[in-house]
């Protein structure tokens, strides 16, 4: 009986094992190469992980009253405040907007910056786009004057024109750079450049041994050599 037991443990462990290695063999099959040829599966990320996996939420699981076969339906998805989608067990599960990663709209890859969705341009293990950013600020008048042609300060509440908000904002375009190995999103500058070159040595002493112009010349120049000797690969 206790051998008929082994031999029961030990062909469930072989089974366990030959499915194991054949998932892993049929995943790093199915990984290919990117290259402007490579289409991301169309749909919504909640997560940078399903953007490594290539496996955002499809359009079909998204309910909404908006059509599904409008060429404006990601932008007009995008507008509302939450988006109501099946899971995989076939629940309905709600999501803010501000939550999303971003979207795959006919094979081109979408960020969420600030509540808006930017198209990523260049793809690789760095990736670069431009995003239109916003900034509040508060505009400090030191003298007191303010908008008021009779000298009140507009923070006084006994101005004869009320209290008046300084809040200003201002949008201006700016370039980022993603890595795609952790899915970190930071500025487009010589020293982020600088440090996702580190990885590679050689790549990150030439860069850092230039100029502080040179450096900000040739930024794009040693990201195309850094993405093409480290290619990204991602699951088909």
């Amino acid at each position: 009986m206790q051998r008929k037991h082994i031999i029961l443990v030990t062909c469930l462990l072989m089974t366990f094992l030959t499915v194991d290695l054949a998932a892993q063999t049929d995943s790093v099959v199915n990984m290919v190469r990117y290259t402007n040829d490579f289409i991301f599966r169309e749909g919504f990320y909640l997560t940078f992980e399903q953007v490594r996996t290539n496996r955002p939420i499809a359009k079909s699981r998204i309910l909404t009253s908006i059509d599904h076969r409008s060429n404006r339906f990601f932008e007009e998805v995008t507008q509302l405040r939450t988006i109501t989608y099946f899971d995989d067990l076939g629940n309905n599960q709600d999501v803010a907007i501000s939550q999303l990663w971003g979207y795959c709209k006919n094979g081109i890859l979408y960020i969420n910056i600030q509540g808006t969705f930017n198209r990523i341009t260049i793809v690789g293990s760095i990736c670069h786009f431009v995003a239109n950013i916003t900034t509040t600020f508060n505009r400090y008048d030191p003298y007191g004057y303010g908008y008021s042609p009779f000298g009140y300060s507009p923070y006084d509440y006994y101005s004869p024109y009320g209290y008046r908000s300084n809040v200003r904002t201002s949008s201006e375009l700016k370039q980022f750079l993603l890595d795609f190995n952790t899915g970190r999103v930071m500025d487009y500058d010589p020293r982020n450049v600088q440090m996702l070159l580190m990885s590679d040595p050689e790549l990150h002493d030439e860069f850092a041994g230039l100029r502080s112009r040179r450096r900000q010349q040739l930024q794009f120049t040693f990201i195309r050599r850094f993405n093409e000797r480290y290619p990204l690969y991602l699951p088909r």
